[in-house]
């Protein structure tokens, strides 16, 4: 069966992303069999979730698949991997990124596409709508999180996936530095 390794792009964020392109780059290097998708997700949450679970329903019966999610794309790689049983790593994840956003409310502009586009508080209960309360699999997840972040606060992931395999570094931050330590690590948990 062929590997397709799927990395999920966090908020106004892009699959031109450092981290997103660093997981690429080693593919094209040192495993060229692994196919890796990149998409760019829709700006709206419920979008978002039936585009990723469409792609992983249609991709499913072809590939053996692993999740890379990091900021909200490590919340929208929890969901599809309890949904689907994948394996996934996330990267700093959102936990509660419905709390989080209400602070964006209101006209955005994702600095890499330049798309403009208006949050809502349905934006925020679409965003719970996808919330996982009790890890079904926490096996399958395997948690990258640097105490450093300052745009999220890093203990609410540490409790949230405290079955699941950990690396919590110290310092670091949002972006998550020296994620190009990783790679091969990942390619590894993932199964690819």
């Amino acid at each position: 069966m062929d590997t397709l390794l799927l990395y999920l792009h966090g908020f106004n964020s892009s699959p031109q992303s450092m981290k997103a392109q660093q997981m690429a780059a080693y593919c094209r290097a040192e495993r060229p069999d692994i196919r890796v998708e990149i998409p760019q997700l829709p700006c709206y949450p419920s979008q978002a979730a039936q585009f990723i679970d469409t792609l992983v329903t249609h991709l499913k019966p072809t590939y053996r698949i692993g999740l890379v999610g990091s900021s909200l794309g490590g919340y929208l790689a929890t969901w599809l991997s309890q949904r689907h049983g994948l394996p996934a790593v996330l990267v700093n994840p959102a936990v509660k990124p419905f709390e989080l956003l209400m602070d964006y409310l209101g006209e955005q502009k994702n600095p890499y596409t330049d798309e403009v586009y208006s949050l809502v508080p349905q934006h925020m209960d679409e965003l719970k709508a996808l919330e996982i309360g009790q890890l079904s699999h926490p096996e399958l997840l395997w948690l990258l999180q640097q105490e450093g972040d300052e745009v999220l606060d890093y203990r609410q992931a540490v409790e949230k996936y405290a079955a699941c395999r950990q690396t919590v570094e110290p310092e670091g931050d949002h972006s998550f530095i020296g994620f190009n330590r990783y790679p091969a690590d990942i390619v590894r948990f993932l199964g690819l």
